[in-house]
């Protein structure tokens, strides 16, 4: 007997929300993030993922543009990804380092990327049609090897 066990799908979970570009939205912004982590379940550090997503968030709030940034909250093929959306054209840079030979004007985004350098297992900047978007991406199970 030849028998094939049934594909389990890939679960995938999003959550989008955009939020007044404020400070305010720190605060928002880590709410939907438990919200979602403690809904999904996904095995990652809680306290790593809000700490992040506050940093990103801040960032858009210091260094973006626009009147709204979005927070977009994806959990899928082993890893959990948070990307911030704002309407700024420049493409953000950690503090510590000084404009990139391909950024050579690129926002000073302050220590907040900084941390997420050293945290997420992979982050960056990339161009959307309204302006632009940091994420950063964490590793199911806890391991992060940023």
């Amino acid at each position: 007997m030849n028998s094939i066990a049934p594909a389990r799908p890939a679960e995938l979970h999003q959550r989008r929300v955009r939020l007044i570009r404020q400070p305010a939205a720190a605060a928002q912004a880590r709410d939907h993030v438990r919200a979602a982590l403690h809904s999904w379940q996904v095995p990652v550090d809680p306290d790593v993922v809000i700490l992040l997503t506050s940093d990103v968030v801040t960032n858009a709030i210091l260094h973006g543009a626009g009147p709204t940034v979005t927070v977009a909250i994806r959990g899928s093929g082993g890893q959990l990804r948070v990307d911030v959306y704002d309407s700024a054209r420049s493409q953000p840079v950690p503090a510590d380092k000084p404009g990139k030979p391909d950024n050579p004007h690129g926002d000073k985004a302050g220590a907040e990327l900084a941390l997420v350098a050293m945290l997420a297992n992979d982050w960056g900047v990339f161009r959307t049609p309204a302006g632009r978007a940091v994420y950063f991406t964490l590793t199911f199970n806890g391991r992060q090897t940023g």
